[in-house]
């Protein structure tokens, strides 16, 4: 499990216990998640603290946000998706895994993200290369809020690698190999990897 840390009145860090990393199989999806392994690790550097809102950009399955919202009752997400029936699918996600209360803003970044609360954190997962969308969320964010972006394609990688030179951060390649069989024996087969790009608002 990921844990998940709480900064309370007095300074005092407490752990909690964060559920991560739910097979990928309990999600209603289409091919659009982030798969179980490069999401535990997405939610760790989230970071998320009780209270906090996420906003999960290019949202697909809805998965980042729903397990944030599971970390505990006080935390709320907004999904944000262009594909009308990839957000029903969300809501469907949501409702399933115990969080009916994840909204979903059905539309495309940046101007979908127009009017909605000042988040604590933020999740680019799809979407991410298009004109505007990075600009706005580094600017939408609160001060000491995180982002944390995904990129497996070559173009998204480019801006991620642009403002970790320009702002900092820190960037991490996720590489991953699963079993699988090759004829009547078994070979590892790598996924996509996944550049990500994680940094605190200053």
């Amino acid at each position: 499990n990921v844990l998940a840390v709480e900064v309370d009145s007095t300074s005092e860090a407490r752990i909690l216990p964060l559920t991560s990393g739910l097979a990928d199989h309990l999600f209603e999806q289409d091919g659009q998640i982030t798969k179980r392994e490069v999401r535990a690790i997405t939610l760790s550097a989230l970071a998320p603290r009780r209270g906090e809102l996420l906003w999960d950009i290019g949202a697909g399955s809805g998965s980042i946000g729903i397990e944030w919202m599971l970390a505990h009752p006080t935390m709320r997400a907004i999904a944000i998706e262009a594909d009308p029936t990839r957000a029903a699918r969300i809501r469907r996600n949501g409702s399933a895994c115990g969080v009916p209360g994840l909204a979903v803003i059905e539309g495309s970044a940046p101007q979908a993200l127009a009017g909605l609360e000042t988040p604590d954190a933020i999740f680019i997962g799809g979407g991410g290369s298009d004109t505007g969308v990075l600009e706005t969320a580094l600017e939408a964010l609160r001060a000491g809020g995180r982002l944390v972006a995904n990129a497996v394609t070559l173009e998204m990688e480019a801006l991620l690698l642009a403002r970790h030179a320009s702002l900092g951060g820190d960037l991490t390649r996720i590489a991953l190999s699963r079993a699988s069989p090759v004829g009547s024996m078994q070979a590892w087969r790598p996924a996509m990897p996944v550049t990500q790009w994680s940094w605190v608002k200053p």
